[in-house]
């Protein structure tokens, strides 16, 4: 099991001006440890997190931005269409007892709710984000093929021409964004690799 950075999040949690935060870490360990997950877990909290570090001077509110990556996911249930949204009011919540600014805290709702990748990010801040949560398309082929067979897990339930007529769905609505990353220093790094990626899943999908 991927572990979490214990660490950081204290020192997150300081930055923030919200220590009560740091009792919640093991809610955090315990919700991406869940063994009904594969490709959402400490694993893919920790890659974002790593990849945000390179980006972080680009960010407006770059530790808003951080806590958003830590809790975006920390609602996963492949059978519901809610998650973001569980995931957004959760963060709202720890934020608002601690005494976060409110409209900070709203700020942070927001991230989160970008990573439903249903419309235009509304900020920079978001931008980022919902690029480093895509980050995975355009990771090398070995790595976005592990990704591809995660995903497949976490919806094992589903019968196997329905996930691939769905899963091909949503791969070709990423492959028509144009571009598919919204800030430069993703697309310089991850356009044309994720496109590669897309491009071969779908065929294999259609095989």
């Amino acid at each position: 099991m991927d572990a979490m950075n214990h660490d950081r999040w204290l020192a997150l949690s300081e930055r923030l001006g919200c220590p009560s935060l740091a009792d919640h870490f093991q809610d955090l360990e315990r919700a991406y440890a869940d063994k009904r997950r594969a490709y959402h877990t400490a694993r893919h909290i920790e890659e974002c997190l790593s990849l945000f570090d390179s980006l972080r001077a680009l960010c407006r509110s770059p530790d808003e931005v951080e806590f958003a990556l830590w809790l975006h996911d920390d609602v996963c249930e492949p059978r519901h269409t809610d998650n973001e949204e569980k995931s957004a009011d959760l963060a709202l919540q720890w934020l608002t007892r601690c005494g976060f600014d409110p409209e900070a805290a709203e700020r942070v709702r927001g991230l989160i709710m970008a990573t439903r990748h249903a419309g235009e990010p509304r900020s920079r801040d978001e931008e980022l984000l919902t690029d480093i949560d895509l980050h995975v398309l355009g990771a090398s082929p070995e790595r976005f093929d592990e990704y591809e067979a995660q995903v497949r897990r976490e919806y094992r339930w589903v019968p196997g021409p329905i996930f691939r007529r769905r899963r091909s769905e949503i791969l070709r609505g990423f492959l028509a964004r144009d571009p598919l990353y919204r800030t430069e220093e993703c697309r310089a790094r991850f356009e044309e690799p994720a496109r590669a990626n897309l491009r071969r899943s779908l065929e294999r999908l259609a095989g």
